[in-house]
Formats: C-alpha cells, structure tokens, sequence
C-alpha cells in the first residue's frame, strides 16, 4: 500500500512533465523524495521501467533538468530476455540507453558472462566495457578461475549487429595465458551462424605422427557455408573441405580433402563425398550419392571413412500410397584388396527403372500389384564369361487375398507371373536373347490365438502353413541380383526367398512355422518364431550357407526378448537336423541414464558360392558409461575369433560442462593388407564453447561444489 501511495505522489507531482515527455522511464518505488523543483528521489525496490529494458535498485535519483538518473546498487538491468546486467553503480538517462554502469556483471543469453570495471552506454545500441574479462564458464564464487576466460582492455557488444569486439585480448586457461590477439571479434550468444575459427583439435597415428587441425567457418549467405581446415604434420599437409548449402526444397553437402603426405611421397592423395536431395513437384524425389578417392588406402590412413566399396548414384522417385516409381543410375568401384586385380570383372555400371501400382478390384477382392521394371549392368572386361554384360526388361502381376473362416483361421491365396526379356552379351554360356515367364500359386492358412491375463499381459499364438508351387519356362539365365540370400522370419512364408529376378525359387515345397509373443503392460515382451521348409525337389540355386539348400532347409530359429527402452535381446540361428549351425547372430543392448552397453557375436560359415573361404567368427561389443555428470567414458572392440586375434580396439574419455568439452580417445586397427597398414590413432579434441543446447544440458550448479 505504501509503494502505491509513493507512485501517486510521484504522478501528482510530475505530471506536467509526464505529459510533456512520453519518451521518460517511469519510476517506481516504497518511498519517494521531492527536493526542491528538479530532484525526485526514490529509494526502497525501485524499479525503472523503459519500453523492454527495466531497472532495479536501491536508490535513484532523478534530475527533471537533466533528464539523468543516479542509480544506487545492488542494480539489475535487465533488456527482454537477452541481456541481464548487475552492477554497483549507474549513471543513465531517462531512457537508460546513455550513461555508465560501474563494477558491472552482464549476462548475455544467459550463456556469455561478462565482468566489467565500467560500462559505458550509446544510444543503447553499443556496450563498451573496460577492464573486461569474458567466458561461458559457470563461476560461482569471486576467487573461483574459470577453465578459460577471455581479458581484455575493452569489448565492444554491438547490439545492433550481435557483435563482440575484443581490444587487446588474451586467452586464458586455467588462469594461464596461452594466446594473446589485438584485435577478435566473436558473434553473440543469440547469433546461430558466423564466420571464424572453430576451436583446434590435436590428432596422432601411427601413420601420421602428430598433426594439429584449425577449422574456419565461413558462412555464404543464410543458406550455405563452408569449413576449411588445415590439417599439418611431420608426415602430411593436408586441406579438408565441407560444403553445405540448404535451398527450398532440398539441401546438399560435399566433404572432400588433399594431402600430399610421406606415404606414397610425389603423389596427390584425396578424396570426395557428395550428398544431396531435392523435393520436388508432384512428390518426385531427386538424390544423388558421389563416392570418389584417390587410392584404397587413403580413407583408411586418415580416418575419414571406413567404406570398402564406394557408390555413386542418382535416382529419381516417386512413392504414394498406391504406386511407386524409380529411376537410377548406378556406379561401383572396390577398394577391397581381393577385388582390386579383377575390378574390371564386377558390374561397374548399372542402371535401373521402376513402375509399380497396386489396385482393390471389387470384383475378385483382395490386391492386385502390376510392375514394369528394365535393368542392365556392364562389366569393363571384354573377356568372355567374365565380362558379361546383362540386360533384363520385365513385367509382373500378382495377387492376393484372405479369408477369414467361422474357426477363426485366416486363408490366404497368392498368385502371380512375371515376363522377362534378357539381352546376354560376351558370355558363350548363355543364349543371347532369352524369353522367359514364371507363372506362380501359394496357399497359406494361418491360425491366430490371443489371450488376455488377468495382468493386463496380451499373448499370441499363430501356427502358419503354407503350399506353393512354382516354374519358369525358357532358356537359364546368369544369377547377377541374387547371389546373396537371407533366411529370416520376412521370408519364412514368401513367394519367393531369392532377393532379385534372375534366380527363381521354382518346384512344388511348402514352409510351415510357429510365432509366440507375449506383451506385458509392466513394459517387457517377449517373442519367438520356429520354421522350416520343405521341397518335393532340391533347388541347386540356393547356397550351403543360406540355409536353403537341399530338400529341406535348415531350422529358423528367431527370438527377442525387450524390457521397455532398456533391454533388448535378439537372436537368429539357421540349424540342421544334426545341430550344425550354417549362420548364428546374436545381438543384446542395455541402456540406462548412465550406461549404454551393446554386445553382439556373429557366425557364419565358409561358402565358395558366396565368395568365403573361411568361417566367420566375430565378437563385437560397444558401450559408454557417464560415471559422473560430466565425465563419460566409452569403449570398442571387434574379435576374431576364427583368427584368435583382436580385429579393431578403441576407448575414450570425454569430460564436458556449460563451456568446454575435451575428448581423448586411442583407437587401434589390427588388421592389415597391401593398401592399409595396421594403425594406432590417438586423437585429442579441446572445444571452448558453450552457446549450444547441448552445453546447457552440463550446465555445473554451484550447489555441487559448495
């Protein structure tokens, strides 16, 4: 009541001069003073109120001659939700956007602090601050050193432009100087993108020694940029490049770099990744993949990428509900060393098109789906046999339908037939022109069984058999898009198992198979699936390995077991009758607020078919673990367990608060080849920072350490 009493006196008293300058601060207080004709004085939270900018104290004295304000502290000035100011004390006018604050603290974004001896104030758009000492750093107490700071004679906070200007700066760390600069400008907090250095990172292998990065960002514009970085060593000068460019409706990014380094001396040694894609009208996709590099080796030796055969594509789609288009044109190159020698032997050029819809004819129920489809690929070798070049044209129709009988058993009718055309060239083997169609039929019968418990827990039961029947009628055609077949559950009950057109899963056989899965409300669940597949003849186009082979394939054995986002359990295992295993794969992660731990093995055995001559026989295994709120530690490894040796090894540790964020990781690969040499990699990364999301989210509370 007295503070309302305080704000009426002030307006009867000053109410001519309220109405003559509507530009004025008004002024609110407990208690306020009238001296004489010109001075106002107001003590007791008062508060200054200009447009977006308010003011706080214990004291101020306002001259009406002047138009000046004397402001007593404890102050806090504070301008919208960016700028927060506490000081001791100020000299402003009525506006508060000239005058100097004394023994000032700034708070920009609530990121950027800033201790000042003085302020001064121009037309509120400059901040000149003398005797300033800048960081991101939580600090919460006067003697505490921040972990970096910047100390300057002045910065300049250009409100206008979001703009920090540096005289006279140096760089601490830990309290010590480690870099000193005349002249640094730096965008604000509230500025997203700007041109300048990134912060640099150290980097050591056993290839490279030690070598040191310096990233400059460069924006171009408000939808592109580009970092370039200098990457020096004893053994190599290198230059990385990243472009990235957004526009309406696509977005595209290049990562590229040369070298000229001691391991393959006088040569130049680079490498180019391209990606982009394009949106555009009537639902039309356009996407490209650009896949280049000097010699095998070289993205192996810097750590770039650890891709074994490049791909560069470019396809354009269309995907709705009812139909589907495709168009592509694709390259391959290896860089595996058993390849290399007779790389002009593998399909280096294939290009592809697409035309699939599906139709509800309400005459006969059910889907019906017709597909147009051309494809050809071409081999660089000119040599019979190995340098086929192939060319398929084909169309296909297929149907389906269920039935839902009094029993509750769920019947299901497949039928379809696809039309190929190939044009088979430097292959004897082979006619030239081949015809060939494929009429196929399946039945299946599925037999669901649900339950509810009590406990709110939901099982289902559902026996599946099925009967199909296949034949292709023309001349034998090479297998190019089928050499590699998976058996799993998504395949278990299919018309066909092969993954292209060229094989075909032909005869009369039938699979049969049994799911279980049981969903419990407390968040965990559980699943498992048996099958198997019988023919009445052996299908010689199937591998050993795959699990198909034979007159009866091997037993699928499938299950999973989840406990909410925490917990996940898969296996898959391919046995025979006799209990030998041809491909096993077992998976398990963990995941907690602290700990994130995958565990894999994997099993697969020797194939000639399938281009392997020994056993695969792996142990994989993943994890970090945040031991503390701002330390995380993790760690990798791959295991050959065929070789008895280790594949691939690596750890790390990454300590990160509100305004820095230092990782040292080491990293060793074991294996060799005569492109790639073994390698240990030791990489440290120091980022001053603290302006993003992600630095808010460590932010340090000073409770911790009190």
């Amino acid at each position: 009541m007295r503070r309302i009493f305080a704000i009426i006196a002030v307006v009867l008293a000053w109410l001519p001069t309220v109405l003559a300058a509507q530009n004025s601060a008004a002024i609110l207080a407990d208690s306020v003073t009238i001296v004489g004709e010109s001075t106002i004085i107001a003590e007791g939270n008062v508060e200054v109120i200009y447009g977006d900018t308010r003011l706080e104290a214990r004291r101020v004295t306002y001259n009406r001659l002047t138009e000046e304000l004397i402001i007593q502290g404890p102050i806090i000035l504070t301008e919208g939700e960016e700028s927060r100011v506490t000081a001791d004390y100020a000299e402003l006018d009525s506006q508060l956007r000239n005058g100097i604050v004394e023994g000032a603290e700034i708070a920009l974004e609530q990121r950027l602090n800033i201790r000042a001896e003085r302020i001064s104030r121009t037309d509120g758009t400059y901040n000149d601050m003398y005797g300033a000492v800048a960081t991101t750093c939580q600090v919460c107490n006067e003697n505490e050193t921040p972990f970096w700071e910047v100390r300057a004679r002045s910065i300049r906070h250009d409100t206008t432009a979001r703009r920090l200007y540096f005289r006279n700066a140096h760089i601490r760390v830990l309290g010590i100087p480690v870099f000193f600069t005349p002249r640094l400008s730096i965008p604000d907090p509230s500025v997203e993108r700007a041109s300048g250095f990134l912060l640099p990172s150290l980097k050591t292998t056993s290839e490279l020694a030690t070598g040191i990065k310096i990233p400059y960002f460069q924006t171009l514009g408000d939808h592109a940029d580009v970092t370039i970085t200098p990457y020096v060593s004893p053994v190599t000068r290198t230059l990385e490049l990243r472009y990235r460019q957004a526009f309406r409706r696509g977005e595209i990014e290049f990562n590229a770099a040369g070298s000229d380094d001691d391991i393959r001396p006088g040569e130049f040694r680079g490498y180019l990744f391209g990606e982009g894609q394009f949106r555009l009208p009537r639902r039309y996709k356009l996407s490209f993949d650009f896949q280049t590099t000097s010699d095998p080796g070289y993205l192996l030796d810097y750590g770039y990428s650890n891709e074994d055969r490049l791909r560069n594509e470019l396809s354009l789609t269309r995907t709705t509900r009812e139909a589907y288009v495709g168009i592509g044109l694709l390259n391959f190159r290896t860089l595996r060393d058993s390849e290399i020698p007779t790389s002009d032997q593998l399909p280096y050029l294939l290009g592809e098109a697409i035309w699939e819809r599906r139709y509800h004819p309400s005459f006969i129920g059910g889907e019906t789906r017709l597909s147009f489809d051309a494809q050809g690929h071409s081999r660089e070798s000119e040599l019979d046999i190995l340098g086929r070049d192939v060319l398929r044209l084909g169309g296909s129709a297929e149907w389906h339908r269920d039935w839902t009988l009094r029993t509750g058993m769920v019947a299901g009718l497949d039928t379809a037939l696809d039309i190929d055309l190939y044009q088979i060239a430097q292959d004897s083997t082979y006619e030239t022109q081949v015809a060939r169609y494929t009429p196929a039929l399946a039945a299946e019968l599925r037999w669901p069984f649900a339950k509810v418990e009590t406990s709110g827990a939901a099982q289902l039961l559902e026996p599946i058999v099925q009967l199909a029947w296949t034949e292709s009628y023309g001349d034998p055609v090479p297998n190019e898009d089928s050499a590699l077949v998976e058996f799993d559950e998504g395949n278990l009950i299919s018309l066909s198992r092969f993954a292209g057109k060229d094989a075909e899963e032909v005869g009369l056989r039938g699979a049969f198979g049994t799911t279980w899965s049981r969903d419990d409300p407390t968040g965990w669940s559980i699943g498992v699936t048996v099958g198997r597949i019988f023919r009445a003849e052996e299908n010689t186009a199937f591998s050993e390995s795959s699990g198909l082979s034979g007159l009866s394939s091997d037993w699928l054995l499938a299950g999973r077991v989840t406990l909410g986002d925490r917990f996940a359990l898969s296996q898959r295992t391919l046995a025979d009758d006799m209990g030998g295993i041809g491909k096993s794969e077992t998976r398990i992660d963990w995941s907690t607020s602290q700990l994130n731990l995958g565990l894999g093995y994997t099993w697969v055995e020797a194939d000639l078919a399938e281009d392997r001559l020994e056993h695969i026989s792996e142990a994989r295994g993943n994890g970090r673990y945040r031991f503390k709120r701002h330390w995380t530690a993790r760690v990798n490894a791959r295991y050959d367990v065929n070789a008895e040796r280790m594949a691939q090894a690596g750890a790390g540790l990454e300590y990160q608060n509100e305004c820095i964020k230092m990782d040292f990781s080491v990293s060793r690969r074991f294996t060799s080849s005569t492109s790639v040499s073994p390698t240990t990699n030791v990489e440290f990364t120091l980022s001053l920072g603290g302006y993003g999301e992600e630095s808010e989210r460590y932010r340090r509370i000073c409770s911790e350490f009190r």
